[in-house]
């Protein structure tokens, strides 16, 4: 073979090569808190709207099967050995998933979190579904709106260490006497995100304040658990379960009273949100405070001195509109 005709070939291959690259789609990992909630699988129909929007994307959706740190950072890792392009993540831990993330972003591996946060050493930037203090106002004014002569709430949350949550319980908590100074908090308990400790939790929490008038519970899976707790106790009508709700999960205890209104943001434009973010920072915008991003079709956020910004206001679902949302999400 001659020389040229090497050169022609070896032109060839390396064109051919540099094409397959460029066309190789980008790989974003969406890991969720824990898989099977219904609040994580609405995200993923949204990743998976940005991806093809995108076009050059690829969503892997994953999780662990119980919402602990452990299972998250054991993925972590896998995603890591798989070279993924970005990790998209809703952590189960602020500070625990750190040294892992940092590994994956010293690998060239992009690192958001959103909907619940991790500490910043340990991302690139964080979306917030909301802004903080309004959510914490939002779920302890669901609750008052319906308790006019004021009264005892209780709180059931998600993991101890959910940063999201913990942060809009504090926020709730600072404007209760402000605000809200007919509302007694009796208590806040954990169900980690699980029906069965989260149904236990409602149990024990109305066993012992024999005068609660409502439970707040700022998780998709802990407002369901309490919400069938007080239809099975038949408390309708004594104890009104509120906080934040998938309009499809929740619609039939708007329907039956055991709740008059819960809130949520729409988790179809949080998983779209979070891919166009990741797709971005791997085609080379840098995360700094006061930079723009855009969300796609949801808008745009600006980042603040800790690189987090907020998506949307809270959105209030009662006997109004619930049948119409609950078609949605």
């Amino acid at each position: 073979m001659s020389l040229l005709k090497k050169l022609a070939m070896t032109t060839a291959i390396a064109a051919a090569m540099m094409t397959t690259q460029a066309m190789a789609a980008e790989r974003i990992a969406l890991v969720v808190k824990s898989l099977g909630n219904g609040f994580f699988d609405a995200a993923a129909k949204g990743a998976e709207e940005a991806a093809k929007e995108l076009g050059d994307v690829e969503v892997i959706y994953t999780g662990p099967t119980s919402a602990t740190a452990e299972g998250q950072i054991e993925i972590i890792n896998s995603l890591i050995a798989q070279k993924v392009d970005a990790i998209a993540i809703s952590a189960n831990d602020p500070d625990a998933l750190v040294p892992a993330l940092k590994k994956a972003m010293d690998r060239g591996i992009k690192v958001i979190s959103w909907d619940s946060g991790v500490a910043q050493d340990g991302r690139m930037l964080h979306l917030n579904p909301s802004d903080t203090n309004l959510i914490g106002e939002t779920i302890i004014k669901l609750a008052a709106d319906y308790m006019p002569d004021g009264g005892e709430v209780a709180i059931l949350s998600a993991a101890s260490t959910a940063t999201n949550q913990n942060a809009w319980i504090d926020a709730a908590k600072k404007v209760l006497p402000e605000k809200f100074p007919n509302i007694k908090l009796d208590a806040v308990v954990y169900g980690d995100d699980d029906s069965v400790k989260s149904t236990n939790e409602a149990k024990g929490l109305i066993s012992t304040y024999p005068n609660l008038k409502a439970i707040i519970a700022p998780t998709t899976v802990g407002v369901v658990a309490a919400a069938q707790v007080v239809t099975d106790q038949n408390l309708i009508g004594k104890i009104n379960v509120t906080g934040l709700a998938l309009p499809s999960e929740f619609k039939k205890f708007i329907d039956n009273g055991a709740s008059q209104a819960v809130a949520l943001w729409n988790p179809i434009d949080l998983g779209y949100s979070a891919v166009y973010l990741s797709d971005q920072l791997i085609k080379g915008k840098e995360a700094k405070p006061g930079e723009t991003f855009s969300i796609g079709k949801v808008g745009e956020i600006k980042l603040d001195d800790t690189n987090s910004a907020a998506m949307a206001a809270p959105y209030t679902f009662d006997k109004s509109n619930i049948e119409k949302f609950s078609k949605i999400y």
